[in-house]
């Protein structure tokens, strides 16, 4: 997505322009964003107080979640609106980034807003995110430069430490980098080569080198005690620990996944252990969608843009909603102690 829809924001990194409306061309026939005056892609202002007829769900997550490729009538997040009774979504889907910055957006906007729920749509891609330093972005006029992005490490004692907030806001050219810093680029992981591909064979190619390939697009999740799973767990401990109400985690599998090109077992490991953290709950879509027939899974994806289409937004949702509906019910239970 052009980075010409975003500002600068100091502890986050960037936020959508607030108020934009604008019509994105796109493979898929173009979409429409719409920002609200807090700037983020949802059609609801960011009210402090809710109805009390209505339930509250606070929904985070990256591009996946704020809808690249589809306007917002479309996402997940406005369909689960439909299908769960009684439900507001307010969505603080920030394109392009990590659980440690929407981490961020949480602690600092939803200080004093009424909800019920905190849910967490964590691309799995997003383990590489979070170790990163500095994401690479192509101005208006073909050149790639850096852009600086809040991230944390852990010390010694396993304490989430924060870096880079404010967060710096030049641009920095890839050569003019510090040598110890080049390997906290987010560079699209170790298979850049394969979007280098798609970029000139089509998506096809793409599918058919994966299968031969027996490619497995995120080796991080292999191991419990891998440094950059210890790092994300513990971003979502703390937010777990922080939020006023249950926290909802959704690993959103990526499309090699759903169509089977890669096994998905580490990841499902991991994120599973997160179910013993207190007050959270793990609903893993991957097992709903890849009931749907081979073609129905192929159609949940663009061509060459891997975003969800509407009918992977269809999909998402429909796996989601019971899941909300039940931690909608444990919320119930626990006003009533």
């Amino acid at each position: 997505m052009s980075r010409s829809l975003f500002k600068y924001h100091p502890i986050f990194g960037y936020q959508y322009i607030p108020g934009l409306k604008a019509r994105i061309q796109h493979e898929g026939g173009g979409y429409l964003v719409k920002v609200n005056s807090a700037g983020f892609r949802c059609d609801r202002e960011f009210a402090q107080r809710k109805s009390s007829d209505r339930y509250r769900v606070l929904l985070f997550g990256d591009s996946y979640t704020a809808g690249d490729g589809v306007s917002n009538k479309d996402r997940y997040g406005d369909l689960l609106e439909d299908m769960v009774p009684g439900l507001e979504v307010f969505n603080f889907g920030l394109s392009g980034s990590g659980t440690d910055q929407q981490y961020l957006i949480f602690r600092d906007l939803a200080v004093g807003l009424d909800y019920d729920l905190v849910v967490v749509g964590v691309l799995v891609e997003n383990i590489r995110r979070v170790v990163a330093r500095y994401r690479p972005y192509e101005s208006e006029s073909g050149e790639i430069y850096l852009q600086a992005k809040p991230y944390f490490e852990l010390d010694r004692r396993g304490t989430l430490q924060l870096h880079h907030v404010p967060v710096p806001n030049e641009a920095i050219a890839p050569d003019r980098l510090a040598a110890t810093d080049r390997q906290f680029v987010d560079t699209g992981g170790d298979y850049e080569w394969l979007r280098r591909l798609v970029s000139k064979f089509g998506s096809g190619f793409k599918d058919f080198l994966q299968r031969a390939s027996c490619y497995q697009p995120l080796p991080a999740y292999d191991r419990p005690d891998g440094p950059s799973w210890l790092l994300l767990q513990a971003i979502l401990r703390r937010w777990a620990e922080e939020a006023a109400t249950p926290v909802l985690i959704v690993p959103i599998p990526l499309y090699q996944y759903v169509e089977g090109t890669s096994v998905a077992a580490n990841y499902q490991r991991r994120f599973a252990e997160l179910s013993n953290l207190a007050r959270v709950t793990v609903h893993d879509p991957l097992s709903d969608l890849v009931c749907y027939t081979p073609a129905e899974r192929r159609a949940f994806r663009f061509d060459r843009d891997c975003h969800p289409t509407p009918a992977g937004h269809r999909a998402l949702a429909a796996s989601i909603a019971p899941a909300i509906i039940k931690a909608l019910a444990i919320v119930q239970r626990l006003d009533r102690c």
